[in-house]
């Protein structure tokens, strides 16, 4: 499965989630390391809910960029 995930940037480092999976977040000091980070967070979400037979949302969200005048 493939989600989409937004890292932001923070005081102290990067912070990461996915729309698809409400509370399911990851932080780092690099980017790289919030990325591993949230791969980690979502593999375990996952499980979570498999554990607890809850449904595994279907990823549903995409990105896209948009040019505008500066």
């Amino acid at each position: 499965m493939k989600f989409l995930i937004v890292i932001e940037k923070s005081k102290t480092g990067f912070s990461a989630y996915s729309p698809d999976l409400p509370g399911c977040i990851a932080t780092g000091r690099t980017r790289p390391q919030a990325e591993r980070a949230m791969r980690e967070a979502i593999e375990f979400h996952l499980e979570g809910l498999r554990a607890e037979h809850m449904p595994v949302p279907k990823p549903q969200s995409y990105s896209s960029y948009v040019e505008v005048p500066a």
